[in-house]
This record gives structure tokens, sequence and C-alpha cells, in this order.
């Protein structure tokens, strides 16, 4: 391994340690639930099993191949490999995030897809879907999942969580954050008696799709 891979490997776990701590912090997580991974060329790093997210530091990286062959470290890897792996599989994606947020996994019990209620979901892709639920850490899970997420980045997993992805942990970690508050949104709005929330049409998202095309500093 060069020592410029090397160097890449290293910063990208501490990418990953940081990023899940930040889940915790942000109480998108409670305990060790949830996982964060990120890749580097053919390895992705990925936080272990069953490992509370302050005790990790720079020697516990843990990383695996695309096939989800160990070749880092001596823990074992977060029993939602497969998820990761599948991301990565059918996507560019250079970071996952996986959470089980209140209000995100409470819509999950709720409804197929996640009511068009601010136009933050846009910056999933579309309508955010939610996939039909199956055990944790399964083929089944992942395959699931890939089907909620065709032209999206992220979705929720039926009575479980939230997966989202981007091209950077901060890319990914921003949209778990804008689901879980447009959940919110929805069961705060849904929840006053007698009224119903007004939702946006696919027209309108589509506006806000282009719109958001140009958004952001230039360069």
């Amino acid at each position: 391994m060069s020592d410029q891979h090397q160097d890449a490997i290293e910063r990208a776990w501490d990418g990953v340690v940081a990023t899940a701590r930040r889940t915790a912090a942000d109480g998108l997580v409670v305990g060790t639930s949830g996982n964060v991974s990120a890749r580097v060329g053919g390895v992705v790093l990925v936080t272990p099993s069953g490992v509370p997210y302050d005790r990790l530091g720079p020697a516990d990286a843990v990383g695996v191949d695309l096939e989800g062959r160990q070749v880092l470290g001596g823990m074992t890897p977060t029993s939602e490999l497969p998820l990761h792996l599948a991301v990565y599989n059918n996507s560019g994606a250079a970071a996952v995030v996986h959470t089980h947020a209140v209000h995100a996994t409470a819509v999950s019990t709720l409804v197929d897809e996640v009511p068009l209620v601010h136009y933050a979901a846009a910056m999933l892709g579309g309508p955010v879907r939610t996939a039909a639920y199956a055990r944790y850490g399964t083929p089944e899970l992942a395959g699931n999942m890939l089907t909620a997420l065709r032209d999206r980045t992220g979705c929720l997993l039926r009575n479980h969580g939230t997966v989202t992805y981007g091209d950077t942990l901060d890319e990914a970690y921003d949209r778990t954050a804008q689901l879980e508050w447009m959940c919110r949104l929805w069961l705060t709005a849904s929840s006053v008696p007698g009224h119903h929330p007004s939702l946006l049409s696919r027209a309108q998202l589509r506006d806000v799709q282009e719109a958001l095309k140009g958004y952001g500093q230039p360069g």
C-alpha cells in the first residue's frame, strides 16, 4: 500500500468516526445502533459491530473490500455491512450513513413514501420511499433498500431507520439530517386535529430540483 493510499485511508477513518459520533450527539442513534462507512478506492472503512463510538481511535480502523472480505483491522464490521456494500456496488457513493432516527423511523411505520411536505425532498432526488421490511443484516434488506433508492440518495427502512449516501461523509450526513427533519415536520403538521398539511406537487418539486442545480457558491 502506497503512503498516499494509506494517508487517504487514515483520513477517511477519522471522518467515519467523527461522523458516527455526530449521529449519536445529534440523537440520530442510541448506543451503538446505526453505522457509518466511507469508500477509498476498493476499500470500505466501516464502523465495527457493538463498539461505542467514543472508544474508537486511529488504530481501530476496520476495512473490507467490495465483496465484504476484511482487509483491515481486527474488529468485526457492523452487522449492516450488506447495506453499505449494496450502495457502493450500485452507485458512485463515497460515503453511507445509516441511523435509527426517531421521527424518520416513526414515519417508516406509517407510509410507503414520505409526503411532499417540504422541498427538502429534492435534496434526496425526489419523494423518499420506504423500503419493505426485512431483518437487519440480511441480503433481503439490502435488496429492498436498493429498490427504494432507485434514483434517490436516501430512503427509509420499514420499522428500522434511514439510509443515505453521498460524495462525502458531510453530504451523506446532511441528507440524513434533512430526511429526519422532514419527517419530523410532517409528523408535527399532521398531528394538528382538524387539519391536513398542504403538500407540494411533483411539478413543484421538479422546479426546486432545477433551481438547486445553481445553488451554492461557484467553483
